[in-house]
């Protein structure tokens, strides 16, 4: 979902998809990033009493208001949700492909107003190879979806559409764009990823299908109780 691809993750998002093999490999095709900054929990919560005690210029949604859309909007991507297991293969920069045994673990948070999902691709000795983390959100204002992506150091925030049986995102990258496809039916998740270039024919550079194995009450579950 993050999800994930050559260089790509949802979920359906793989942190395959970024391919982030190791320190050696080459990414100058990769998707532009910035350095991650932390999340103050704290700093976010003085930004929400700013906003909901000054005055207004123009009338604003309350909270509960926001976050009831939002949840609306991403039951589009329930059928994400649970644990999922499968292959993965991903075309490295010098052509060679990796496979992987691919797992993604997907489910809502904040009242279901996001979706998030960690994706872990192993090689065939059961070694970590990728590990990345989607969160999948709505904008309201922008009627617009979102995945803000990491993975193995590296952070992006790409469209995320849905596409009434799966969905679909992209990445550009200088004359070239990375796009990904996703059909999620009978318990399968089917996604590629294409590179597309004007007047070339598009190169196939990952592939993943899962199975989804059960539910999960990740990542809501483990909450921090107040006593």
């Amino acid at each position: 979902m993050v999800a994930t691809a050559a260089p790509a993750s949802a979920g359906g998002w793989s942190p395959a998809r970024h391919n982030l093999v190791d320190p050696q490999v080459d990414v100058s095709l990769e998707f532009p990033v910035r350095p991650i900054r932390p999340f103050l929990s704290a700093a976010w919560l003085v930004f929400a009493c700013v906003l909901t005690t000054a005055p207004a210029r123009a009338q604003q949604p309350d909270t509960a208001t926001l976050l009831t859309t939002q949840a609306e909007a991403m039951k589009a991507f329930s059928m994400i949700d649970g644990v999922w297991r499968g292959s993965a293969t991903v075309m490295q920069p010098d052509g060679s492909r990796l496979n992987l045994i691919q797992t993604e673990r997907i489910g809502p948070l904040l009242g279901g107003s996001v979706k998030v999902i960690e994706g872990r691709g192993y090689d065939e000795a059961g070694k970590v190879r990728f590990n990345a983390l989607g969160i999948v959100s709505y904008n309201g204002s922008t009627k617009e979806y979102s995945l803000h992506s990491q993975a193995q150091g590296y952070v992006g925030d790409f469209l995320f559409r849905p596409t009434g049986d799966g969905y679909s995102w992209e990445i550009p990258i200088g004359a070239a764009i990375l796009r990904y496809n996703a059909v999620v039916k009978d318990g399968e998740l089917y996604e590629v990823g294409d590179r597309i270039v004007a007047g070339r024919e598009p190169q196939r550079v990952f592939e993943m299908r899962l199975k989804r194995i059960g539910d999960s009450d990740w990542p809501a579950a483990g909450a921090v109780a107040p006593k």
